[in-house]
């Protein structure tokens, strides 16, 4: 299965370390971000898993829930808790799911169809290509997906301001640019004519080309 920018995110029920979900009745009407790890007990993700409990309280304030999920079981996720909360100085504080059969590594394209063993017997590298996030909106459609290698951990810093220009765009209709950043001008989508630009940016907007109109961020 292929998924797009667009895509409905694959619905699934799942054992995570805070108990059985059914994905999209836990994502209710909330953003969600899934991301996802090829195992416990690695570097790279023991790091970013202690990163992303820290900044809980600013996906909270986007009314963005965090899932992660490794390729490994519930039991060896609480265990690895132990080892971020004293190398990370905080401990997960959101569900990790556990996939030891693959099955959403696999709905979520990030697996071959024809994988399979056990998970423990499964290594890193085995999972390599299980280090995505995606960024599912309230309609339970994907809004935008990252990858990233096992060698190079993920900016959620980047994450976070790429969630702000999602959340921006699908409450103002409009398009950010290069770099942008909270209170930063943004673009009028060029499905959006002039006549149309008029009543909803009564303010007026810098044309650079027919095709590019900035504007001040709407409030």
């Amino acid at each position: 299965m292929s998924l797009r920018i667009g895509s409905t995110a694959p619905d699934f029920t799942a054992q995570t370390s805070e108990g059985t979900i059914r994905f999209h009745e836990w994502i209710g009407d909330h953003w969600a971000l899934l991301f996802s790890h090829p195992k416990d007990f690695t570097p790279i993700c023991t790091t970013e898993l202690g990163t992303v409990a820290r900044m809980k309280p600013e996906f909270d304030k986007r009314n963005c829930r965090l899932i992660g999920l490794s390729v490994d079981a519930v039991d060896d996720h609480k265990r690895w808790a132990q080892d971020i909360a004293e190398t990370q100085g905080c401990a997960p504080n959101y569900p990790i799911i556990g996939d030891t059969d693959l099955n959403v590594a696999k709905l979520y394209d990030m697996l071959p169809e024809a994988a399979g063993g056990a998970a423990a017997a499964r290594t890193a590298s085995d999972n390599a290509t299980v280090r995505s996030v995606f960024f599912i909106g309230p309609d339970k459609k994907i809004k935008a997906m990252l990858t990233y290698p096992m060698s190079n951990g993920r900016d959620f810093d980047e994450i976070l301001r790429l969630l702000d220009a999602l959340q921006l765009s699908a409450r103002a209709g409009v398009a950010t640019p290069a770099n942008w950043r909270p209170g930063g001008d943004v673009v009028i989508p060029t499905s959006v004519s002039d006549e149309q630009a008029r009543e909803r940016f009564p303010q007026g907007w810098k044309a650079l080309k027919p095709y590019l109109r900035v504007v001040s961020m709407p409030k």
